[in-house]
C-alpha cells in the first residue's frame, strides 16, 4: 500500500510505503530506483500488525519502479499505480509521484 503526501511546496512527496501484513517475516527492504536497486540500502520497519513500513522523499512528476525484498524473496506492492515487466521474471511495482 502507499501513501503519498506532497511536502516542500509541492516539490516533493513523501511516500510511505507498507507491505502486506507478513507477520512470520523477519527482515524486509524496499528496492527500487530511488536506491540503484540495492537490496540492502533501505530496510524497512515491522509494525504490530505484521506490516512492514518506510517513508521515503521522492521528487514529484517521476515514476519509480520498485518491489520489497522480505526474507529474501520478492513481492509486489498489491496497490501500486501500476505494474511493469522486469528483465528477470514478473514485474515490478511502481509509484507515481
Amino acid at each position: 500500500m502507499l501513501k503519498k503526501d506532497v511536502v516542500s511546496k509541492g516539490t516533493i512527496n513523501k511516500v510511505t510505503f507498507y507491505t502486506h501484513p507478513l507477520p512470520e517475516a523477519e527482515t524486509a527492504y524496499l528496492v527500487g530506483d530511488f536506491n540503484e536497486w540495492d537490496e540492502a540500502a533501505s530496510p524497512m520497519q515491522q509494525l504490530k500488525d505484521g506490516r512492514f513500513k518506510l517513508v521515503l522523499k521522492l521528487d514529484t512528476g517521476n515514476a519509480y519502479q520498485f518491489r520489497y525484498l522480505v526474507d529474501g524473496d520478492w513481492h509486489n506492492d498489491w496497490e501500486a499505480d501500476e505494474y511493469v515487466p522486469n528483465p528477470f521474471i514478473g514485474d515490478n511495482s511502481v509509484v507515481r509521484t
